[in-house]
């Protein structure tokens, strides 16, 4: 049975495609579009999946939607209505993309069915938006029983929701609505520091531990009205984001000492104390809605999804709590995720099939659910366009790439399938030597153009993670802050006067490229199981150097997706000061390869503060 679930048209449109209740593809459009966070309906991520899994003119069983337009236009009008004469601006914006597109969701699905010569089959689902969020975070997790928390921005009215999972069936105990939400008061922080809402709330989290919580007390006075239970309503005379252009006003200003951050402007201590005001309140909230969860499901175990579970220090908190004895998230936590997790909740819910949990492994195969090139295909590309490349044979290929780790090369890591989700895992990374002080840097300002502030993330071996960080689970999906080894750290002064670009470049372990400010990692563990070629990179790596972790971030520079293709990953390799470029079976040296043109778009000398 082939079903094929789909999310987007706001944010992060995606595509997958089950069959017999196992995920076989998925992946974002903007990942074939580049375009980033692509929000247009996913053509091309349908194109993929149905290609990937040999789908037929016959052969596809049901489609779903993850959320129901129709009752998120009927939000939008209501709240229009409600603040009118205020919102006009806003209404004048929003209002004819939805009549043009959003509505007519149905007509899109079968006419981009019949465009891939696919019949488009009798039954369409649409589902509620956090259905679709506890079912990516449930029916893939290695648990038969679970608690659900979903935390996002909106659905149709949800914005967070507590449930419990049970077998092939899950069900929605409690849920809180819109306009009080978790996810959009921490998107009005990331609007208000000058950062780009829904894909900058990763650089306020990060900004975090430098600054001080001075700003807490205020927020809980002023913004929010919280319960014990986790539940809340936010004071709406503070905030824009009902019918405005913006997600805050003048009164929300006043309350944080002036006007919002112009985007690249300097960062000043307000904002380093505003990021780690509302990063505590955000984790406070969580704890609480864990806490909640745990009490009315009874049950040991927690599934997680949404926006927010993408906050992985939040995450730790929940774990290092005890409430759970293990917590799952799904790795797609945001609306991508929701394209499997609608797939899923027709399989076993709507159509009542058997689910079996396998209780040690969750169902997300890594999450390498994208194209995957082989080596045949890599060398006619390399051929093709004359490219100096060396075939490395299996038996040498993970010393030669250790070695040059080693040697202190910066990598472009392409093999097997491209992740789902935002995370790079080892299939479209970066990387580097987590021992370098200075790699943090080089790779910020040299190779991701971006923030150098901003941490990197850890890869480790699954067995040696005890070695490094205060993690007693594994967290194949980079969705966990823990605390380094204090026999690892090195003591500084974080509480002195120096500029922020002092204190980031001073080293605090001897791990130093991937510590953070605040002795933290954002951690990856690697067992080999789903991408073998990473695994054996890093127990090289070990075998050379003693250490079993690498320096991984995602194969990108600031402004585009992760990369897709070898095509992708070359062009990203020559716009960057990337040394070497490992494509499959093959490695590219930049000074063999052929000059290139810069174009308009170039950003190879760019330097970013």
């Amino acid at each position: 049975m082939n079903i094929l679930g789909i999310s987007g048209l706001y944010h992060d449109s995606a595509a997958a495609l089950i069959t017999d209740g196992v995920i076989k593809a998925a992946a974002q459009e903007e990942r074939f579009t580049r375009i980033k966070h692509d929000h247009m309906f996913p053509e091309k991520a349908i194109e993929y999946c149905l290609k990937e899994c040999d789908i037929g003119k016959q052969d596809l069983d049901a489609v779903v939607f993850y959320d129901k337009p129709v009752r998120k236009f009927s939000r939008i009008l209501k709240t229009y209505f409600s603040i009118a004469p205020h919102g006009v601006r806003s209404a004048i914006t929003a209002l004819p993309v939805w009549l043009k597109q959003k509505l007519w969701v149905p007509l899109i699905i079968e006419e981009t069915l019949e465009k891939f010569g696919v019949d488009v089959p009798d039954d369409v689902y649409f589902l509620e938006h956090h259905q679709s969020h506890a079912a990516s975070a449930f029916f893939p997790s290695p648990f038969d029983k679970a608690a659900i928390l979903t935390v996002d921005g909106v659905g149709e009215w949800t914005t967070s929701a507590i449930g419990k999972g049970d077998g092939n069936k899950i069900s929605i105990i409690e849920e809180m609505r819109f306009p009080h939400s978790l996810g959009l008061l921490y998107s009005a922080f990331t609007y208000f520091t000058g950062f780009r809402v829904n894909s900058g709330e990763y650089k306020l989290m990060g900004l975090a531990p430098y600054g001080n919580p001075a700003y807490v007390d205020r927020i809980l006075t002023h913004l929010l009205d919280l319960k014990d239970d986790g539940s809340f309503r936010l004071n709406m005379k503070y905030f824009a984001y009902l019918g405005g252009l913006t997600m805050t006003n003048g009164k929300f200003a006043r309350l944080f000492d002036g006007l919002p951050r112009r985007p690249e402007a300097p960062i000043t201590q307000r904002e380093l104390d505003l990021a780690r005001s509302v990063q505590e309140v955000t984790e406070m909230i969580v704890l609480k809605m864990a806490a909640h969860a745990k009490e009315v499901t009874g049950e040991d175990y927690l599934c997680m999804a949404g926006g927010v579970a993408l906050n992985c220090v939040a995450n730790g908190k929940i774990h290092e709590s005890g409430l759970f004895k293990d917590i799952w998230i799904q790795p797609a936590a945001g609306d991508a995720g929701g394209a499997p997790g609608a797939a899923l909740f027709v399989y076993y819910q709507l159509m009542e099939n058997e689910r079996k949990a396998d209780n040690k492994n969750d169902s997300m195969s890594g999450s390498y659910l994208g194209p995957g090139f082989s080596d045949d295909y890599i060398k006619s590309f390399i051929e093709k366009e004359n490219y100096k490349a060396h075939l490395l044979s299996h038996d040498e290929w993970a010393d030669k790439i250790a070695k040059l780790i080693d040697d202190g090369k910066v990598i472009g890591l392409f093999t097997g399938r491209m992740e789902f989700g935002p995370r790079a895992l080892g299939g479209r990374s970066i990387i580097g030597d987590a021992r370098s002080p200075e790699m943090q840097e080089i790779m910020n300002k040299k190779i991701k153009f971006r923030e150098s502030f901003r941490p990197f993330a850890p890869s480790c071996l699954e067995e040696v993670c005890s070695d490094f960080f205060e993690l007693d689970t594994p967290s194949p999906y980079m969705l966990l802050v823990a605390q380094v080894k204090k026999d690892r750290c090195i003591d500084t002064d974080n509480n002195d006067n120096s500029t922020l670009r002092d204190r980031i470049h001073k080293k605090r372990s001897d791990i130093p490229a991937i510590t953070h400010v605040d002795y933290s990692a954002r951690i990856q563990t690697v067992n080999g199981k789903y991408n073998p070629m990473f695994f054996d990179l890093i127990k090289a790596f070990k075998k050379q150097t003693g250490y079993g972790i690498v320096i991984n971030t995602s194969f990108n520079i600031r402004g585009e997706p992760i990369v897709c293709t070898p095509e992708d990953a070359y062009r990203c390799f020559m716009r960057t000061r990337m040394d070497c470029l490992v494509l499959g079976s093959y490695v590219l040296f930049k000074e063999e390869q052929p000059d290139v043109k810069a174009d308009e778009k170039w950003t190879y000398d760019t330097v970013l503060d």
